[in-house]
């Protein structure tokens, strides 16, 4: 299916993207910066909602995997965030919104390299899990090296941290690649849960007026 090219065209959208922009707090490059991190916010929410599903499919329904759909979210919302409120005008949001924004992907990605080992089956463990792996290892010491690059006079150093952490994540949403191409279909379907939800709740209700009737 069709659904392994998602995650492909993300991160090169993304990364193509920020590297159009060179100087994101001047016009036009700041509403380029923008949007491109609101298309980034959109795809990077259905390709999680995809893999979570994906997940349950394999019939793992561990808490793992609803808390990260949980900071995948989060992630999302900052990156909408630090795309909407640029470094000059609102500088602490940005940079509020830039770290929350890493901190709940980097969780997001360390659960997903759980998930690679914990969900069955997992066809292309052998060779995702390790790219995996040292994908997450290096994100995680460019965030470490930008936070404390930050606190110092070194700007310029950490925002080549930034930036190569940047291109860390959208590879590592490239790799989802290799899990959809086993995808065969997708649907979302809510009518029937509802159906019965609805059914049960009616139900409900009638036995309570009936008790109640007889009561009085």
């Amino acid at each position: 299916m069709w659904l392994w090219t998602l995650p492909i065209f993300s991160a090169v959208f993304g990364i193509a993207g920020f590297w159009t922009v060179i100087c994101s707090n001047a016009n036009p490059q700041s509403s380029v910066f923008a949007q491109t991190c609101n298309i980034c916010c959109g795809l990077a929410l259905w390709i999680q909602m995809i893999r979570f599903q994906q997940v349950r499919d394999y019939g793992h329904h561990g808490q793992e995997n609803t808390v990260a759909a949980v900071c995948g979210a989060i992630f999302a919302f900052g990156l909408s965030m630090t795309g909407n409120f640029q470094r000059k005008p609102f500088e602490r949001i940005h940079l509020l919104a830039a770290c929350t924004t890493f901190i709940f992907c980097l969780i997001y990605f360390w659960i997903q390299l759980y998930l690679t080992y914990r969900a069955q089956p997992s066809q292309d463990r052998y060779w995702v899990g390790p790219v995996r792996a040292i994908l997450c290892t290096l994100s995680t010491l460019l965030f470490i090296g930008f936070a404390i690059l930050h606190m110092q006079p070194c700007q310029t150093k950490a925002a080549l941290c930034e930036w190569a952490l940047t291109m860390m994540i959208f590879c590592l949403y490239g790799l989802f690649a290799a899990e959809f191409r086993h995808i065969d279909c997708y649907s979302l379907t809510t009518s029937e849960w509802g159906e019965d939800s609805l059914s049960t709740s009616k139900s409900k209700l009638k036995t309570q007026l009936f008790k109640e009737l007889f009561n009085t």
